[in-house]
């Protein structure tokens, strides 16, 4: 499946926030937000009146990108979410959360959703005792989800120990350090989704 390859902080810098997609370098002075707050291109800094539409369209492109989705894709996910009974927008939420690659990332496997994707791409992650090479798969309460030490090499294995050590994640994941595994334990409640999203925005969009 194609998808985006070019420079991730120029995403940041065209939402005007921190998307967090590279790991420890969004919590440095290196991070491009801090440097230059403002849109990339050569009319960048020039004023811009934004419509209510572009509110709605930014917050959708801002969720598309935090979790890596092509837009075909994120489509289906808001059809899913409409279809649910309660309401749509934390739907769509709780089925971005519970995507396999979001998971590994949520319990400090990897420093990036895409290091995530990546992990779960080339097999170094089983979930419930099982081979599991697809990002997109949505885990349920009780799955368990496991680093394979034998699949990574003793460098590689050293840095997820690090990330987990310091990684707090979400109440409805339980953490194994030690054994480098988590469970999910509950289906995530939007009070537990710290992504700077307003999934309403995102409503309004597609009912239009």
């Amino acid at each position: 499946m194609a998808r985006y390859t070019g420079p991730v902080c120029r995403l940041c810098r065209r939402e005007g926030s921190k998307l967090y997609l590279k790991g420890d370098r969004c919590y440095t002075a290196k991070c491009a937000i801090d440097k230059r707050a403002y849109p990339p291109g050569q009319h960048g800094q020039g004023r811009k009146k934004t419509t209510e539409y572009g509110l709605q369209l930014r917050e959708k492109q801002k969720a598309r990108r935090i979790y890596g989705i092509l837009e075909k894709q994120f489509e289906n996910y808001f059809d899913k979410a409409e279809r649910q009974p309660g309401v749509t927008g934390e739907n769509l939420l709780r089925t971005l959360e519970r995507r396999l690659d979001n998971v590994v990332f949520r319990l400090g496997f990897a420093s990036s959703r895409a290091d995530a994707r990546q992990m779960v791409r080339h097999n170094h992650i089983t979930l419930s005792g099982h081979k599991a090479n697809i990002p997109s798969i949505l885990v349920a309460v009780g799955d368990v989800i496991a680093v394979k030490e034998s699949s990574l090499g003793a460098t590689k294995l050293a840095e997820v120990k690090d990330i987990a050590a310091v990684k707090n994640p979400p109440a409805w994941l339980e953490l194994d350090r030690e054994q480098l595994t988590g469970k999910v334990v509950a289906l995530p409640t939007k009070e537990q989704i710290d992504i700077p999203i307003e999934e309403h925005l995102i409503v309004e969009l597609y009912s239009r």
